[in-house]
């Protein structure tokens, strides 16, 4: 067998290129697969530089890479191979594995170059690299998307939770509602139906005085009844969100002395209220009905639970931008353990006995008193009296 024969048809028929260059190197032989790789002929690279098959910047540096290693014997690519780019006659640029060896042979050295084209491994690993940045990109925006709808439910969650509570929060009142309603509207009813009853029989036989008595009672019992339906229109309207503030420049002064006088008309006997102002102005920006919503309420708190032979005391003050409205007075006093809990709708203290009320005055005054931007206090000690202080100010000056 003539095995240089075989030897030159193993080269020939290799499917990778093989290249070999003297120590100047300079190209000796090259293999068709190499040239097809490079797309040059044989006689356009024998005779010829290596350096022609490399880009920039090894196209410069080989010839001192093989002096180096002449010079040093330090193998840096022999013996080892590396990715590096070769340089087609087009000008354009590919990525091969080089695998390099010693050849000696008459007395020579000579370097065989192995070249694997590794374009189509590097274009599936940039396709998988695009593909996995893609599919980041995907999980990210999935990701994203979980969360926000993650976030959305935990929001449904919560104001589906919140409804069911606000709910069941009516449904508790409106069940209060019946409960107190019935027992509340059954007393003074009763009163306008023994007194209609019994003014007709004074007038069968004219008595004036009882007449009187009676009637009184029935305006009592219908103020009574009025008192317990506008303090339920106001809570609907509040829970129903329907109360607006319509702030303006008020007159406080005359606003005080109209209150006080129409609530003097119920005071019981010898009970007086007392009016004063402090400051130089007169005029606040509130809102009008809604103020004064809240200082009856007090003033008829106080006369509801201070006894005859009593002084209210009603005091409004202006100073800059601070208003102060006070509803003092010398009455039963609130239970310290009761305080807490006193702006709670239907909450009624211990000691008002069977004095009537609905228990929802004080949590409307602090609602609205809220909505007009201001803060309610109260100082109370029983058997000694009730302070409470309304304080609003005006952010705009």
């Amino acid at each position: 067998m003539d095995t240089a024969k075989l030897l030159k048809a193993i080269i020939d028929n290799a499917i990778d290129g093989i290249i070999t260059i003297d120590r100047n190197g300079i190209v000796e032989s090259i293999n068709p697969a190499a040239l097809q790789l490079f797309g040059y002929t044989a006689d356009e690279v024998i005779g010829e530089n290596i350096s022609i098959l490399m880009p920039e910047p090894d196209r410069s540096n080989h010839d001192s890479y093989i002096e180096n290693y002449l010079r040093t014997g330090r193998k840096k690519i022999i013996g080892i191979g590396r990715e590096v780019r070769g340089r087609r006659k087009d000008g354009s640029t590919f990525p091969f594995r080089l695998a390099v060896s010693e050849v000696f042979y008459d007395d020579k050295l000579a370097f065989t170059g192995f070249v694997h084209d590794l374009t189509k491994e590097k274009e599936a690993e940039e396709k998988l690299l695009r593909h996995m940045e893609e599919l980041e990109v995907t999980v990210s925006n999935r990701t994203k998307d979980l969360i926000k709808l993650v976030s959305e439910l935990e929001k449904a969650k919560s104001e589906v939770s919140l409804s069911l509570e606000k709910e069941k929060e009516l449904s508790q009142l409106k069940s209060r509602f019946v409960s107190m309603a019935s027992h509340e509207f059954r007393t003074p009813l009763s009163a306008v139906q023994l007194s209609a009853s019994l003014i007709e029989k004074y007038i069968e036989k004219p008595d004036r005085d009882n007449v009187l008595k009676h009637t009184g009672r029935i305006k009592n019992s219908v103020q009574l009844l009025t008192s317990i339906l506008n303090d339920f229109l106001s809570l609907e309207r509040l829970e129903a969100g329907k109360v607006s503030v319509r702030k303006e420049p008020i007159n406080l002064v005359e606003l005080a002395e109209e209150i006080a006088e129409e609530m003097q008309l119920v005071c019981k006997a010898n009970q007086h209220i007392v009016y004063q102002h402090t400051g130089s102005t007169g005029t606040f920006i509130l809102d009008g009905n809604l103020l004064k919503n809240c200082i009856i309420n007090l003033i008829s708190n106080a006369i509801k639970y201070s006894g005859e032979n009593t002084f209210i005391e009603f005091n409004t003050e202006i100073n800059g931008d601070t208003c102060t409205v006070v509803v003092k007075d010398d009455g039963i006093g609130i239970p310290a353990g009761d305080q807490k809990q006193l702006f709670e709708p239907f909450f009624r203290a211990h000691n008002t006995g069977n004095i009537p009320g609905t228990g929802l005055g004080l949590n409307i005054v602090k609602r609205y008193v809220t909505l007009m931007g201001g803060t309610v206090s109260c100082q109370s000690e029983q058997d000694k009296g009730t302070i409470f202080t309304l304080v609003f100010r005006d952010n705009e000056t």
